[in-house]
């Protein structure tokens, strides 16, 4: 697929310096990178453009609800062993920010991108992946995703066919129900901590089983597939049966998941586990999540979690009590503005710490910690929260927008 021949045509060209333009004077004017503006404008010059930059290159695509910006920069890492990469590695996933960035990689083999969970399917379309990467599906902005079911739907009929490998995550119902209709499947054991998004069967509705670590439904025979690639503890185990040791600087299961899934990816492009792994060692925070920052004499370390699964998976990787632990939860545009879904986590975990909330929507949290009885107190803002903490370390826990106005406020 890869190779050197130029396929732009004068029109494309055109709309790619257009939309770098575009983007540098959104940058000058500090509204951000600018990508996604850069891409729509290049998009409206050639509605083709992003088609014709994808030509060129061996892609993947990374898909999920939690987790596909992290395991994006992982597998770039890895395939950098196999030639130049060009990413979304911001995040910007959908179209236009999707554009942007491959009109910034001329010389690359590789395009690993990042794609929201609804344009999966046309972005397919598009970019002819050699290797799509399905993660977990899980209630997200519930004023306006479609249930996860109708999700799942969406990529089953989308991706039925398609030429490309998925790799998919043998743990989570709805991700194999959508992944079947494929011809080509790899099956990675990832986990699933969080299962309230399928206790009933994709396929036919019926109560689903779960016995272990296993899932089936009693009423259509539909269950977990055998997978290929598993996580087991601190080891990928690839399908020959060897055990690879992850080294990772990023914290937790969730990212063993990540990393678990990016090595099978990476074989798909003939990266072996070893070098895989090896390479993922070099990300220490991605687009500002798991960093340590200091502000106000203490460590501050951010953390995103944007829906119910996101928090479950960050609670179990903070340091234990009396560590405390800053909360702060937004209902913006890009939120969703219905906030209902706090009510889904299990905030009796931070028992033990003290707790300070803050965000546009503190006292939709401290109502539900109330009901948690937790212990918390509620503040203006970050610097008044830090105020009350004690010298060392802070967790920081945000939803989508509040992470980025806490990057703002400690200079992330």
């Amino acid at each position: 697929m890869a190779g050197n021949s130029d396929p732009l045509t004068p029109r494309a060209k055109l709309a790619v310096t257009a939309g770098k333009a575009v983007a540098a004077a959104s940058r000058a004017a500090g509204r951000g990178s600018g990508s996604v503006i850069g891409g729509r404008v290049a998009l409206k010059l050639d509605p083709d453009l992003l088609a014709r930059l994808a030509q060129n290159l061996d892609c993947v695509l990374v898909s999920a609800t939690n987790g596909k910006t992290t395991t994006t920069r992982l597998i770039a890492e890895a395939l950098r062993a196999a030639g130049p990469v060009v990413s979304n590695a911001l995040g910007a996933n959908m179209p236009a920010g999707i554009t942007s960035a491959l009109a910034g990689g001329s010389d690359a083999k590789f395009g690993v991108i990042e794609v929201d969970e609804k344009y999966l399917a046309g972005v397919a379309r598009d970019t002819d992946p050699k290797c799509i990467a399905l993660l977990n599906l899980s209630r997200d902005q519930l004023d306006r995703a479609a249930e996860t079911r109708m999700l799942a739907e969406n990529w089953r009929e989308g991706l039925a066919g398609s030429k490309a490998v998925i790799v998919a995550n043998a743990d989570d119902p709805l991700v194999v129900w959508a992944a079947s209709s494929s011809p080509n499947v790899i099956w990675v054991a990832a986990g699933q901590m969080w299962k309230d998004d399928a206790w009933s069967c994709p396929s036919c509705g019926g109560v689903m089983q779960r016995p272990g670590d296993d899932w089936f439904c009693g009423e259509c025979g539909f269950r977990r597939p055998t997978p290929s690639w598993a996580l087991s503890g601190d080891h990928v185990l690839d399908p020959h049966g060897s055990a690879w040791p992850i080294h990772l600087q990023l914290p937790g299961r969730a990212n063993k998941a990540n990393a678990a899934s990016s090595a099978a990816v990476a074989a798909v492009f003939g990266v072996p586990p070893q070098v895989a792994l090896e390479r993922m060692y070099q990300v220490q925070a991605v687009a500002g999540r798991y960093d340590i920052v200091q502000f106000q004499g203490r460590d501050l370390r951010l953390l995103l979690a944007k829906n119910p699964a996101g928090w479950l998976e960050t609670f179990s990787l903070i340091d234990p009590p009396p560590t405390p632990v800053i909360l702060s939860v937004n209902a913006r545009s890009a939120d969703g503005t219905d906030t209902s879904w706090l009510w889904d986590v299990d905030y009796t975990r931070l028992t033990g710490h003290p707790i300070c909330v803050i965000g546009d929507r503190k006292l939709d949290l401290a109502v539900r910690l109330e009901v948690a009885d937790q212990q918390f107190q509620v503040c203006e803002d970050l610097d008044q929260a830090v105020q009350l903490c004690p010298p060392g370390r802070i967790e920081v826990i945000a939803n989508y927008t509040a992470f980025q106005d806490l990057r703002r406020r400690v200079g992330n």
